[in-house]
């Protein structure tokens, strides 16, 4: 096991935080492993740099926080089912990820974190913005914390993985599985307590949120917007600019991420390994 001393350094206010000292290729103890866990924990979203992670490697790492997710919808790499290659070429319009949300609640159990490494970049652009829930939460007033305690929303993957939906649109390099007929809704509730540290955080996000369940979608809509608009205010965010051999690691049940769409006529290539629950 290696004897890596890790290093952490705070990167906003809201959330984030760069570890340094590590070499996440290498078989970590079940001490430093604890430590990632307490530092994703606490900043919500974590950040290594120069890492050189074979896909096996990233599935080995990845495995030690959890089981990993075989997404359902888009087909990963042979050989590594866990692994998505997110991967936008020069003649794509469209990237993957490209909207704020938080990954799988379309799902009964969704994920409880993604761990996404740079391969290669482009000369310019493709940052990721990340968004704290928790800070949104907290700075909600009382009586809308107690409102958005009782409710429960519905969840689905319909808009972006039906033959219809954004994900579904033709990427030269990745493929997307039309869903029709196999899209199912999920409820959960609008405030997640953290299992770890019992900080609360809103759970909906824009891409798959229908509306409140019980309620019309009619009904849903003034108050999810106002919540959507509410958990991206610049200040509860922050914003990761990436190297080759980067590496972000996010907790969904507490994060939004937003992947930037913005240079045209370049290629970005990423790999992504996504934790379940246990």
């Amino acid at each position: 096991m290696s004897q890596q001393t890790l290093t952490l350094r705070k990167v906003a206010g809201a959330l984030g935080a760069e570890l340094s000292g590590i070499d996440l290729s290498l078989p970590l103890s079940d001490a430093l492993i604890a430590e990632i866990r307490s530092a994703l924990v606490e900043h919500q979203v974590i950040f290594f740099r120069d890492q050189t992670l074979s896909p096996g490697q990233q599935v080995a790492f990845g495995r030690r926080f959890g089981p990993l997710n075989i997404h359902p919808y888009v087909a990963g790499m042979e050989g590594h089912p866990e692994v998505l290659e997110i991967i936008k070429e020069p003649s794509d319009k469209t990237n993957f990820g490209g909207g704020w949300h938080s990954d799988t609640s379309f799902l009964e159990r969704p994920a409880i974190g993604s761990i996404l490494y740079a391969l290669e970049l482009p000369e310019w652009g493709g940052d990721t913005l990340f968004a704290s829930q928790a800070a949104a939460y907290d700075a909600l007033s009382p009586g809308m914390q107690k409102t958005l305690e009782g409710l429960s929303a519905v969840h689905s993957a319909g808009r972006e993985y039906s033959p219809a939906g954004h994900s579904a649109q033709k990427r030269a390099s990745m493929k997307v599985v039309e869903a029709e007929g196999a899209v199912g809704e999920y409820i959960h509730p609008v405030v997640l307590s953290h299992p770890e540290n019992g900080r609360k955080a809103l759970y909906v996000n824009p891409a798959f949120t229908l509306r409140f369940d019980g309620w019309s979608k009619r009904e849903s809509q003034p108050l999810l917007n106002f919540l959507f608009d509410h958990c991206r205010q610049e200040a509860r965010t922050c914003r990761f600019n990436w190297a080759p051999g980067s590496v972000a690691f996010w907790d969904n049940r507490s994060v939004w991420h937003y992947a930037l769409n913005d240079y045209p006529g370049q290629r970005r290539h990423m790999r992504r390994v996504t934790v379940d629950p246990a």
